[in-house]
């Protein structure tokens, strides 16, 4: 460790305890979800979760807003193609493949004008 002593405890402190609470959080269902029922409502609701923090950390990251509303670039073009290989062959990879080829792509042409 360098510097202030009482900044890398603070450092060390905050780690551990956003540590602690990852866990509990991550491992709390695992550790009480027996003792704890959950209604039939609320389990089909927790189905989506997954994807709603997947759309709430992608769509931000495509579609940046500003001040005027949001920015149309190459990024959003490019998922807009990945999307589209999705639709046509069903597979993840392509997915990959396809929009990292569609960005460069679109990189480049934009780095032409």
């Amino acid at each position: 460790m360098i510097g202030d002593l009482e900044f890398d405890w603070y450092v060390l402190g905050a780690i551990g305890l956003l540590t602690v609470c990852s866990f509990l959080t991550r491992a709390g269902y695992f550790l009480f979800g027996d003792h704890i029922p959950l209604t039939d409502s609320v389990r089909s609701a927790l189905r989506y979760a997954p994807t709603a923090a997947l759309v709430g950390i992608v769509v931000p990251e495509l579609s940046p807003w500003t001040e005027s509303g949001p920015v149309i670039d190459i990024r959003l073009m490019a998922a807009i193609i990945a999307i589209l290989v999705f639709w046509r062959t069903r597979s993840t990879v392509m997915v990959i493949v396809g929009g990292m080829i569609a960005y460069w792509v679109l990189k480049g042409l934009a780095g032409l004008f």
